[in-house]
């Protein structure tokens, strides 16, 4: 039996990929405008998408409007409601629903 030949290809690979701090994609840094609806939650000034779903949900966890069954749901009160459109929503869908506020 031949004994394979080991590369130093295999080597080099391992020393040349370095580790790369990533980049923040520029659209998501973008400060935008929310509307008045939302500048109710979050603030009237322009933000990034990034710090306005933060502060949404700082203000969700301070009045405690997540759902205690789900968690996954948020229970909209009377400033969320004009946002969301409905009652409940889920995190995922909460996202998409407050970019139709930002311009």
């Amino acid at each position: 039996m031949a004994k394979k030949k080991t590369t130093k290809k295999a080597t080099a690979k391992k020393t040349t990929a370095k580790k790369t701090k990533r980049k923040p994609n520029a659209a998501f840094m973008k400060p935008l405008t929310p509307s008045p609806a939302l500048a109710a939650v979050v603030g009237a000034k322009a933000l990034p998408r990034t710090q306005v779903v933060k502060k949404l949900w700082q203000y969700i966890h301070t009045h405690k409007l997540q759902d205690s069954a789900n968690r996954r749901n948020i229970n909209a009160d009377a400033k969320l409601r004009p946002i969301f459109g409905k009652g409940t929503v889920s995190m995922f869908e909460m996202t998409k629903l407050v970019s139709k506020h930002l311009r």
